[in-house]
C-alpha cells in the first residue's frame, strides 16, 4: 500500500479552510498535517513539514499565493506539488505556468477534489520540479501575472484593502499595528511588524525604528532632532513624524549622502 500523501491547507479563510480540511477526511490516504493562515506562515510549515502537496490559495493579505512561491524558491526549499485552490478563475493560467497540478474553484466540490488528488497521486512519486525553470518563471511571470500586495485596514467597522504601495508607514502600539495612507488609518491583521516587513518591498519600506515601518517613497521632509539624530515627516493626511533610531541613523545619513 502506498504512503499516505501529506498535505497543508494555505488560506486566509478560516471557513475554507475548515471546508477543505472536511472534504478530505473522504480520503484516508491524505492526511493533513497543518494548515497554515497567510503566506508567510505557509512558507514556515513547508519547510517545518516538507508536504507532498500544498492546497494554495492565491489572493491573500500580504504574501500572496504567488509570493509563497518565490519564497521557496529564494530559500532554495525542497518544493511540494502544489494545487491552487481559490474563489478566482484569472490565475489559472499563471498557476500552470508555474508547474501546478491543478486548480480547484471555491465552493468545494468533493468530485472535483477527488479528481485533483487523482491527478496528484500520478506525480507524487514523479520527480520535483526543476527550481531553476520555476524561478525563471516565476521572475517572467512578476508583475504582470502576481497580483499587487494588498494589506487590510479595519476602520470603522469597516474591511478595507489597499495596495501596499499606498501605506505611508506603519506602527505597533500594545501588539496592535497601526497603518497609515494618504487618506486612511486603521489597524491590521499582521501580528508584528517583522511579519508585515517580510511581505513588502525590501526597497521601498524601510524599519527606521523598532515601532516604525515607513515607505521610503512616502517621505516629505527630514527633520535634524536632537543628538545628531532625524525624525521624518511623513505623506500622511496628519503629516505625523516618525523618530529614525540611532542605529539606523547611519543608514540615513548614507542614503541621503549627509
Amino acid at each position: 500500500m502506498a504512503d499516505p500523501i501529506s498535505a497543508l491547507i494555505v488560506d486566509d479563510e478560516k471557513p475554507a479552510r475548515d471546508e477543505l480540511a472536511y472534504l478530505l477526511k473522504a480520503f484516508p490516504d491524505v492526511n493533513v498535517v497543518g494548515q497554515a493562515r497567510n503566506g508567510l506562515e505557509a512558507v514556515n510549515l513547508i519547510k517545518e513539514k516538507a508536504p507532498d502537496l500544498v492546497f494554495l490559495d492565491v489572493q491573500m493579505p500580504g504574501l500572496d499565493g504567488f509570493g509563497v512561491l518565490k519564497k521557496l524558491v529564494d530559500k532554495r526549499l525542497k518544493l511540494p506539488h502544489i494545487i491552487f485552490a481559490t474563489a478566482y478563475d484569472q490565475y489559472a493560467v499563471q498557476a500552470f505556468e508555474v508547474n501546478a497540478l491543478d486548480y480547484l474553484l471555491k465552493p468545494f466540490d468533493k468530485a472535483r477534489v477527488a479528481r485533483a488528488l487523482t491527478r496528484a497521486r500520478q506525480f507524487i512519486e514523479a520527480p520535483p520540479p526543476d527550481s531553476q525553470r520555476l524561478a525563471d518563471l516565476l521572475e517572467s511571470l512578476g508583475a504582470r501575472a502576481a497580483p499587487p500586495t494588498k494589506l487590510l485596514l479595519k476602520t470603522s467597522q469597516r474591511l478595507l484593502l489597499v495596495d501596499a504601495k499606498e501605506m505611508v508607514f506603519a506602527t505597533i502600539e500594545d501588539g496592535i499595528i497601526t497603518i497609515a495612507t494618504r487618506e486612511l488609518e486603521g489597524t491590521s491583521n499582521y501580528r508584528t511588524l517583522e511579519e508585515l516587513q517580510a511581505s513588502l518591498d525590501p526597497n521601498r519600506f524601510w524599519r527606521v525604528h523598532r515601532s516604525y515601518l515607513v515607505n521610503v517613497d512616502q517621505v516629505r521632509e527630514v527633520v535634524p532632532w536632537f543628538k545628531s539624530s532625524y525624525q521624518l515627516k511623513m505623506n500622511d493626511r496628519r503629516g505625523s513624524s516618525i523618530p529614525v533610531s540611532r542605529a539606523q541613523t547611519r543608514r540615513l545619513r548614507e542614503f541621503l549622502n549627509l
